[in-house]
This record gives structure tokens, C-alpha cells and sequence, in this order.
């Protein structure tokens, strides 16, 4: 199992949980190590086994090696929540304004702002996954404890017409059909989606 552990220090670990031997740990940067809720929320292992991570408080989205020396990284507007890394080698990058994907030269080859859809009150964006479809859906949190009305999931057409392309590819009109989880849920997975990936030699 490989997670993040939020602290100080940050650390990346992978732990063998059938045996409980600790396989690897490495430390990550963060921009005040005693603040620890807004470090990190979510990284994901690529087809290259490398360690892609959102890094919230420094505002980015980095690449890691299995000995964790950082490869990549790109700037993230208000801090990264998600990172999904893509079939096509691109990237889901998911921030403050929106969601992005993203290419290994850092240009936006797609993108969608909470302002294309202004009829929803989009509270907190959390994940982001591109579907078999093509579409892709994008996951939307409210503070349910606040007594604020939540919104649901938003699945957005990924659209190659030329009018589209025009709109910097923003779906502003694409909005195929919205999910309500039951109970409410903080983030969803694409269970259609298999992982078959590594982190350097440990798979």
C-alpha cells in the first residue's frame, strides 16, 4: 500500500500490509509543515511508476521518482485537490478555478471553469475522471454541516467540434446529466477504470 501522511514531516510511505514491513518512505515539501489539514488530499502512480501528487499548499502538482526526487511539476491555481493521470499520457489537474488537462510541455489542451456553468453553485471541486465516453466527470463537495445546499457531481461532454474548440474547449454548454450520491460523498471513483500500475520496482 502506498499513501501520504500528512505532518511534519510529510512523508510518502509504501507499506506491505500483509506483512507490515515498511517497503520504502521519503519525505515531501510542504510550505508550513504545522499546518497539516491543507498539505495534501490525494496522488496518483502512473504507467511510468512515478508518483504524481496535489500539493495544496504549495500550489502544485509534482512528479515524483520511486526515490523521490521531483521530475515534474506544474502550477496550480489556489492549490491542487485532484490529479488523475490520463490513457493519452496527459493529466487531470484539479484546482481552485477548475479543472484542466493538461500535457507533459504544460499546455492546456482542455479545460472547464466554475463560471461555464453559472446556474450551479459549485462549493468545492474534489476529483476529476475522464470517462470511456469521452466525458468527463467532475466531483463537486458542499459543507452539508453549514446547513448549505449541496450540488451534485457534474459530468461535462469532452467536445472536438469546431465551435468548442473555439471556446478554448470549455464544455459551457455541456453538461450531459448530474449524479446525487446517497449519502452525500466527498469524492467518487470510476469503477470502469483499471489500475494496473507500479512505483519503480514495487508492485
Amino acid at each position: 500500500m502506498l499513501f501520504i501522511q500528512n505532518g511534519d514531516p510529510a512523508m510518502v510511505k509504501v507499506v506491505n500490509i500483509t506483512t507490515a514491513r515498511r517497503r520504502k518512505e521519503f519525505p515531501l515539501p510542504v510550505r508550513n509543515p504545522k499546518s497539516v489539514h491543507g498539505q495534501f488530499r490525494h496522488a496518483r502512480l502512473t504507467s511510468a511508476g512515478t508518483l504524481m501528487v496535489a500539493h495544496m499548499d504549495l500550489a502544485k502538482v509534482a512528479e515524483y521518482d520511486p526515490e523521490g526526487k521531483e521530475i515534474w511539476s506544474i502550477p496550480a491555481e489556489g492549490g491542487a485537490w485532484g490529479i488523475t493521470p490520463l490513457a493519452n499520457g496527459n493529466f487531470l489537474i484539479v484546482d481552485r478555478s477548475g479543472v484542466r488537462e493538461v500535457n507533459r510541455a504544460r499546455e492546456s489542451v482542455w479545460a472547464w471553469a466554475r463560471t461555464d456553468l453559472p446556474d450551479y453553485r459549485i462549493a468545492n471541486l474534489q476529483l476529476a475522471w475522464r470517462l470511456p465516453n469521452g466525458n468527463t466527470l467532475i466531483n463537486n463537495w458542499a459543507n452539508q454541516w453549514k446547513g448549505r445546499s449541496t450540488r451534485p457531481p457534474l459530468r461535462c461532454r469532452r467536445s472536438s467540434s469546431r465551435r468548442r474548440k473555439r471556446s478554448s474547449g470549455r464544455c459551457d454548454r455541456g453538461l450531459t446529466r448530474t449524479l446525487v450520491p446517497r449519502p452525500p460523498s466527498r469524492s467518487l471513483t470510476d469503477s470502469d477504470a483499471p489500475e494496473n500500475v507500479a512505483f519503480g520496482d514495487i508492485k
